[in-house]
């Protein structure tokens, strides 16, 4: 009898593995029916400086997993977003969960949204594909009544705080520091970088006349003004207080970097930089010195730089639609093996290095020619402040012989600021590959496979019903009941014998 139950019991545990199993493969309340999740479309129109957004709500549940959002065609993914709002519907409180990645676009144009699907806790959102508009960059208004701001004034001398000592004791001795925003170049092409920096200078014989006032409080505002709503912008080395040694119009300065950035104008519009101020403290110098004494008189003087703009030239009329990488590029490519032969696999990377905003160069689209089979590509990026090297690595099969004209298959317009045209770039490697060519027909099918064939012919093919893991519970449960029936009987029987 004990052995009877003993089998009895491994097969209870076996089938409520087997139940919970099936309990657990289908959907549970940490799971999110499809009414749940809501695909949330981005706007039709936006301008230039705007950002484009795509996201899912998620309305009463908890967010296990969701796939990426997908790259889209003339923008670049900017950040992400996490929204949670509480509502409460009849004494109940639910959380919705947003989720929105915002796109920035590289350019004006009206740019095609292809259809892609987003999976959400198991949950497939389709989308059909849209079209943007973007447009120019909106004009900012000032507010009514509003005043243009002052320049940052200079403050009294720190003799005022202590008590006034006699000037007459103390020399201001003239330096030669001055503050200016420099661009490297005058005007640039849509699209094309221009390298803005904000410098201090002064002469190696002023350093002991001159000394940084409060920096980190003024530096935020100058980084402020130098921002533009209508570039992109790349940042540069931050600021040092350490200077470096060159050379300006002739003579030897200190300069110290305060800010530089690499702008890419995504409109026409010229980029003006205001006039900037900064303040430093100024020292004189006592006339007669005393030994062990400090012979100094430390005061504030502020420095100004001028404005400064940069004019933006559109891109001339190109013979194709769509966004055109700006900038001083050549061709790099890269090869996995020197031999080729009909149906191997071998690499090839196609890339473009020089000076421009990487960033706006997208994949160039692989046409693959009769006999040719194209896989990919990934891309790799190794960016240096304002340009570097793009690399796109697609995977080849040949299957015919003979020489393999990559640069009839695979080409990047781009537009040459230096030159002003328009450059096509294309690969000059041209593998042969040998062999023979491999036999055109219909694809192998699964049941001559020599591993899968057998396996196939022995396979059960019976239709099984959805809800067999359901009754396996059901008569486990019946079982279980009327085992404890017969417990509890025992038991009673049990405590009358005694």
């Amino acid at each position: 009898m004990g052995r009877i139950f003993g089998v009895l019991a491994v097969w209870l545990g076996l089938l409520g593995a087997g139940a919970a199993r099936g309990q657990q493969a289908g959907p549970g309340p940490s799971r999110t029916a499809a009414t749940d999740v809501v695909l949330l479309p981005g706007p039709a129109t936006l301008p230039v400086t705007g950002e484009y957004t795509l996201g899912f709500r998620l309305r009463g549940g908890v967010l296990d997993n969701y796939s990426e959002f997908p790259e889209l065609e003339g923008f670049k993914k900017s950040g992400k977003n996490r929204t949670v709002t509480t509502r409460i519907v009849q004494g109940r409180r639910f959380a919705d969960l947003t989720i929105t990645q915002r796109y920035v676009p590289y350019g004006e144009g009206e740019y095609v949204i292809k259809a892609f699907q987003l999976t959400v806790n198991g949950v497939v959102l389709r989308s059909s594909g849209a079209t943007v508009r973007v447009g120019p960059a909106a004009q900012p208004t000032p507010a009514p009544g509003a005043k243009p701001t002052a320049p940052l004034q200079a403050v009294g001398n720190l003799d005022k705080l202590f008590g006034k000592p006699k000037p007459a004791l103390y020399d201001d001795i003239p330096d030669h520091a001055f503050l200016t925003v420099l661009a490297d170049r005058p005007s640039v092409y849509v699209g094309q970088g221009v390298r803005v920096g904000l410098y201090f200078y002064l002469k190696p014989e002023d350093q002991a006349l001159l000394a940084f006032h409060d920096f980190m409080n003024q530096l935020p505002p100058l980084l402020h003004e130098l921002h533009q709503p209508t570039a992109w912008q790349e940042p540069g080395p931050e600021a040092s207080a350490s200077a470096d040694t060159v050379r300006y119009q002739g003579q030897r300065y200190l300069r110290f970097r305060l800010a530089e950035n690499v702008y890419y104008p995504l409109t026409p519009q010229p980029l003006r930089f205001p006039p900037l101020a900064l303040t430093m403290v100024k020292y004189k110098v006592l006339k007669k010195p005393a030994p062990g004494q400090d012979n100094r008189l430390a005061g504030y003087k502020t420095y100004y730089a001028t404005g400064s703009t940069v004019a933006v030239r559109p891109l001339p009329e190109a013979a194709q639609r769509g966004p055109v990488p700006v900038g001083t590029y050549r061709v790099s490519e890269a090869i996995s093996r020197t031999t080729f032969r009909v149906g191997e696999t071998f690499t090839y990377a196609f890339g473009v290095e020089g000076e421009g905003d990487l960033s706006a160069v997208l994949a160039p689209t692989f046409v693959p020619g009769p006999g040719l089979e194209v896989f990919g590509p990934e891309v790799r990026l190794e960016a240096r402040p304002g340009g570097g090297k793009k690399l796109f690595r697609y995977r080849l099969v040949a299957r015919q012989p003979g020489v393999l004209p990559l640069d009839s298959l695979l080409q990047l317009t781009v537009f040459n600021p230096t030159t002003a045209r328009y450059d096509t770039l294309r690969p000059e490697l041209r593998p042969l590959v040998r062999g023979r060519a491999a036999p055109a027909g219909p694809l192998p099918k699964p049941e001559d496979d020599p591993f899968y064939g057998p396996a196939l012919a022995g396979a059960d093919a019976t239709m099984q019903p959805l809800d067999v893991y359901r009754d396996v519970r059901r008569y486990a449960d019946w079982l279980l009941v009327a085992l404890a029936g017969v417990a509890g009987l025992g038991w009673w029987r049990a405590g009358r014998a005694a």
